[in-house]
């Protein structure tokens, strides 16, 4: 067994695979950035050494470098992770040949596996189920509309050397296959170093679900049953579970046993998956190999006690994989939220910035114990603190959850999500709870369509509805009396003059137009001497609250007649000085309490017209300007490109929203862009 070993990755994936390499006794080496200096990762190896500037091109791409970090620190072996080098043949080759172990299939297998076009051909060779397609790299835009025709619309065009959603677009016209193709070439070049695109049949309303498997030196290999990975943005995962709610035992075993005999066809050699898109009709399709960990792999080893990093480690070292078959079991369900910086409110845009407050729920199982069960996890690579940069994906925390059943993990998660506390940038939080409230996510009915059917646009403010929301109005109640209860007892106020609580209050619910504020007339009663527990009666309803939280902590935990709660509170909200904020499974109330008579006042109070930005082209998001497609005295049409930013390693489009006319150009390619920054100008 190894004694020492360099993980060539950084966040949630390097810390994971840390722990699991400390559970076996071998110490660890990071490998960081300039923008990574501070980071989990580094914190927690046994060493670090910094390899180079933010981009990841300049330091986590740098393979000859890395490898020569391990070969000076004494390190035996190197763990990719996923993501940057992990399915670079060229890297694990290099790796093989400085005398090293790469803890992951060997070069042959990733070669193999990596170029989507090759492997395609392999699975029909090995009499693996696979989708129509054209299976050559296509030259240029107008031969991939020419290829698109011939193979019928709907198609995906996608990158060879894709994944995790780069490099790929659905396409329904010729119109949206000549951008796709261009904008997959141009991100499968920047993130991959490899532009070839290839086009395949699009199957209408699919399931996306992936089969684990895991294969030794000595030709065994076994499937862990699958994941259900349907739930998608953009191609990009948002929730997994495992087991998967919609095929059946026979399908499991199929596309199991096709899984491994691919496997076997390319000798593999370690943790790897196979992704399968499956019909209505539970007919599924080769997708693709992933030569690597997985980003969901805990949802596997929740559902099966099986540690995947300590056993790409046991096989990297030669030793013989002991799980049958037989062995592999289904024990209860698991879910994964991937919780990402980026703005549901404002269509998913990157969120960058300093975590103020980074506190995940209370966790009750750990990442190198899988046989830990029924519980909360969570897989993060930041702190509080930490920076959220531009220039590493948005992913800062997965958030995972093992229970009895769908239902109960369901609950779960939910109960999990309002107790997950970020503050400084933006998060998909309350996206999720949005997902896990939706009657069709409850009732399995959904597809990889399902978030772009329901969430087009993501999520408006204030408007995802609340299953109890009389309960948040008594909530507010309750916080407003906490707090005037803490008032009267501070020493020293004038005779007459002292601070009281009156007993009918208004509770105004703030909306984003002042026009549809909303005031509820409430009461309380029944306020112990510690203030922890009161009556509140509003709109016809009594609600008995018990809560020993302080009004200085992020999150409330207490009893609502008699059934536990967790609701998230921000005391101080931005341009709202009076203004607090609940939060619970997504759904928001901004308020103030003050008397009946305060909200008379407030009701006739004239409000300031937000100002006309409609001549201005802002940034939405920080990033750099990588191109500007208009000069000036340009006429430009609705929905025609003005310029591309790049943040996050995504590829990001501003459109006009309207025909006019370009007064001036206020950025230039290669600046980095600050949020609401003025790009262009109209007249």
């Amino acid at each position: 067994m190894f004694t020492k070993i360099l993980i060539a990755n950084r966040g949630e994936i390097a810390c994971r695979v840390i722990a699991s390499a400390k559970e076996m006794g071998i110490q660890t080496v990071a490998v960081y950035s300039e923008a990574d200096a501070f980071a989990r990762h580094v914190v927690l190896a046994d060493e670090a050494y910094l390899i180079g500037a933010p981009p990841a091109r300049e330091s986590y791409l740098l393979g000859d470098k890395i490898i020569a970090v391990a070969l000076s620190c004494g390190a035996q072996a190197i763990h990719p992770g996923y993501g940057f080098l992990s399915e670079n043949e060229g890297f694990a080759k290099a790796v093989e040949e400085a005398g090293l172990v790469f803890i992951g299939p060997k070069h042959a297998s990733i070669s193999a596996m990596g170029d989507k076009i090759a492997s395609k051909k392999l699975a029909q060779a090995a009499k693996v189920s696979t989708i129509p397609g054209h299976n050559e790299a296509i030259a240029d835009a107008a031969k991939a509309v020419e290829i698109a025709k011939r193979i019928g619309y709907p198609v995906m065009i996608k990158a060879s050397a894709g994944g995790g959603g780069k490099g790929l677009r659905v396409s329904f016209g010729d119109d949206e296959t000549a951008s796709g193709f261009v904008a997959c070439q141009n991100e499968a070049r920047n993130s991959f170093g490899d532009d070839r695109i290839f086009i395949e049949k699009f199957i209408e309303s699919p399931r996306h679900i992936e089969i684990q498997v895991l294969g030794d030196a000595f030709g065994h290999v076994v499937y862990l049953n699958e994941r259900e990975c349907s739930i998608q943005r953009r191609h990009q995962k948002v929730i997994e579970e495992a087991p998967s709610p919609f095929i059946s035992s026979a399908t499991r075993r199929a596309m199991g046993e096709q899984a491994v005999a691919l496997a076997k066809a390319v000798n593999y050699q370690s943790a790897g998956t196979v992704e399968f898109v499956v019909g209505a009709d539970e007919g599924f399709y080769f997708l693709e190999m992933n030569t690597r960990l997985q980003v969901e792999h805990p949802v596997t080893e929740a559902i099966t006690g099986v540690d995947l990093v300590k056993w790409m480690i046991k096989v990297a070292a030669g030793e013989p994989l002991s799980l049958q078959q037989s062995d592999i079991q289904i024990d209860g369900w698991a879910m994964e939220c991937r919780i990402n910086a980026e703005d549901p409110y404002r269509q998913f845009l990157p969120s960058t910035g300093r975590l103020v407050k980074f506190m995940p729920p209370e966790t009750t199982m750990r990442a190198a114990h899988p046989q830990e069960r029924y519980g909360v996890r969570v897989d993060t690579g930041v702190s509080d603190g930490g920076e959220i940069s531009v220039y590493y994906d948005s992913m800062i925390a997965k958030l995972i959850v093992h229970g009895k059943n769908r239902e109960d993990a369901t609950q779960k998660m939910r109960e999990a999500l309002n107790a997950f506390v970020v503050r400084g940038v933006q998060t998909n939080i309350p996206f999720q709870s949005a997902i896990l409230a939706h009657p069709n996510w409850v009732s399995t009915a959904f597809n990889t369509g399902f978030i772009a059917e329901h969430f087009p646009k993501g999520l408006v403010p204030f408007e995802l509805a609340h299953p109890k929301p009389d309960f948040l109005l008594a909530l507010g109640a309750w916080v407003h009396m906490k707090s005037r209860v803490r008032a009267q007892g501070i020493e020293g106020q004038l005779q007459g003059f002292a601070l009281e609580h009156p007993s009918h209050l208004t509770l105004i619910e703030l909306s984003p137009a002042p026009k549809n504020h909303r005031y509820h007339d409430l009461s309380v009663s029944g306020v112990n001497a510690s203030a922890s527990r009161a009556t509140v009666q509003v709109n016809g309803q009594t609600f008995e609250i018990e809560c020993e939280s302080h009004l200085r902590d992020e999150v409330l935990r207490g009893l609502c007649n008699g059934e536990p709660f967790v609701v998230q509170l921000v005391r101080k909200v931005p341009k709202h000085p009076m203004a607090m904020e609940l939060t619970q499974y997504g759904a928001q109330l901004r308020f103030m309490v003050v008397s009946p008579r305060v909200a008379q006042l407030h009701a006739l109070m004239p409000h300031k017209a937000p100002i006309d930005l409609s001549r201005f082209v802002l940034s939405p998001m920080p990033g750099l300007l990588t191109q500007v497609l208009v000069s000036v005295g340009q006429k430009v049409l609705a929905g025609e490109r003005l310029a591309v930013i790049e943040a996050m390693k995504m590829e990001n489009v501003l459109v006009a929203a309207q025909d006019a006319v370009v007064k001036g150009i206020e950025a230039k390619v290669g600046d980095s862009l600050a949020v609401d920054q003025i790009i262009v100008e109209f007249q």
